[in-house]
């Protein structure tokens, strides 16, 4: 019995066993899975970034539009008030002096009574009567709004027009107006029709 055991046979494990090449090549494995996890975490976080970048050009992109929307609208609000004003203006005119052209087309008829009136050797009783025709037609011509130019001694390239003119003499002033041919008018705050003068010129 003691010989049997004493010649036992001791068998040597291999390290080529095929069951510790799987246990040492299961790390391996699982770290190439773990890294392939952490790439696939990584996608959708680029991914993410790029959206919100996205996200952030359309807005900034948005208020630009939203800037420019705003200014033309200002522009086109300013535009309407001016033209609202304008025709407003426009309107007025037309309204306030309406009756110039009017006005204007009957001032021959008030010449023609004012000289009527001054004619020599007329009969006092058609003289009284012209008269009383040209005052009424002047108070409605005025009661529109017809006033006559006042009359100044000096002429004025805005109010008078010379038709005539004759040497100054001693003591005379240039354009001095000796004379006055045809009444001037004014029409409320407009020149209705320049009056019609002779003027002294120094030569």
């Amino acid at each position: 019995m003691k010989s049997m055991a004493g010649t036992e046979k001791i068998i040597p494990v291999s390290t080529d066993s095929p069951d510790q090449e799987q246990v040492q090549e299961a790390p391996l494995q699982n770290g190439a899975a773990v890294a392939t996890d952490a790439e696939e975490a990584a996608e959708p976080e680029v991914e993410e970034l790029s959206e919100l970048e996205q996200a952030i050009a359309d807005r900034d992109q948005a208020a630009q539009q939203r800037d420019q929307l705003i200014d033309q609208l200002k522009r086109s609000q300013a535009e309407f008030e001016n033209i609202r004003k304008r025709l407003y203006k426009e309107k007025d005119d037309i309204v306030q002096y309406a009756a110039a052209d009017t006005i204007n087309s009957l001032l021959p008829i008030v010449d023609d009574f004012e000289r009527a009136i001054e004619t020599e050797g007329l009969n006092p009783e058609i003289k009284k009567g012209l008269e009383l025709i040209h005052k009424r037609l002047f108070e409605v011509f005025s009661r529109a709004g017809l006033r006559e130019i006042d009359k100044l001694d000096q002429f004025d390239p805005h109010l008078h027009f010379a038709v005539d003119r004759a040497p100054a003499g001693e003591g005379q002033e240039d354009l001095t107006i000796l004379e006055v041919y045809q009444k001037g008018y004014h029409f409320k705050d407009r020149l209705l029709r320049a009056s019609m003068v002779k003027v002294a010129v120094k030569e």
